[in-house]
């Protein structure tokens, strides 16, 4: 297990939900996820980033397909899912360079990755377009942005997201259960649709989850100011 740590400086609003994290490890990874984790990462080679591994579930689903060439970063900012997420990948024998860094601001150059993956993310992340700005900057043009959210529903169960999302933020890490995350990915110009599809599965009031891949374009915007490696 390698492990690298770049702190940038405190923020007033840094990540930490120790409560959340030492709960969240008693909740097995349900089966029900286990072919969308496999989704995420088949064939996974070169120089690939997870966007807020929390305790690492994805890691095994990594190291069992690995290439060769692989090349495994990961970004989390809370520091006790960091410790988990770096405990897991030991366990499951797979090196990852884990730093501590926002989606918002990832501290990587552009066109740096060949994929970027990110599992039940988006409903946490603080900026949910300067986090997808972010990523467009260090995918390499012609590679892939492949996904795991659940997003906002319709009807009555929107109705009842939006009257239990400030308790269910409060309870769950900053979770966020009406994003728009699909609106928001589909269209920005940065990235041409590959995949999308709409799970049946999931229990109120996180639900629907969709998957799917984005392929960033040749010519795409990808704006933003390079990091340091």
């Amino acid at each position: 297990m390698t492990e690298r740590s770049v702190r940038p400086a405190a923020e007033p609003d840094d990540v930490n939900h120790p409560v959340f994290a030492a709960l969240y490890d008693l909740l097995p990874d349900s089966v029900l996820l286990r072919p969308h984790r496999e989704y995420l990462a088949r064939d996974l080679s070169g120089r690939v980033l997870e966007i807020g591994p929390g305790s690492g579930a994805m890691f095994p689903y990594v190291a069992d397909g690995a290439a060769a060439d692989l090349e495994y970063h990961a970004i989390e900012p809370d520091p006790n899912m960091r410790t988990r997420a770096a405990k897991t990948a030991r366990e499951a024998g797979l090196t990852v360079d884990l730093r501590d860094a926002r989606a918002e601001s990832l501290p990587y150059p552009d066109d740096s990755f060949d994929a970027v993956v990110s599992a039940l993310v988006f409903c946490t992340v603080q900026d949910p377009d300067a986090a997808l700005s972010e990523i467009t900057r260090v995918l390499r043009p012609d590679s892939e942005f492949r996904f795991l959210e659940h997003v906002g529903n319709d009807g009555w169960r929107r109705t009842g997201q939006n009257l239990l999302n400030p308790l269910w933020k409060r309870a769950s890490g900053g979770c966020h259960l009406t994003r728009d995350t699909i609106s928001r990915f589909v269209a920005h110009d940065a990235f041409d649709v590959e995949e999308i599809e709409r799970l049946e599965f999931g229990f109120f009031p996180v639900t629907p989850v969709v998957r799917g891949t984005l392929r960033r374009e040749r010519d795409g915007l990808g704006l933003g100011s390079a990091g340091p490696l």
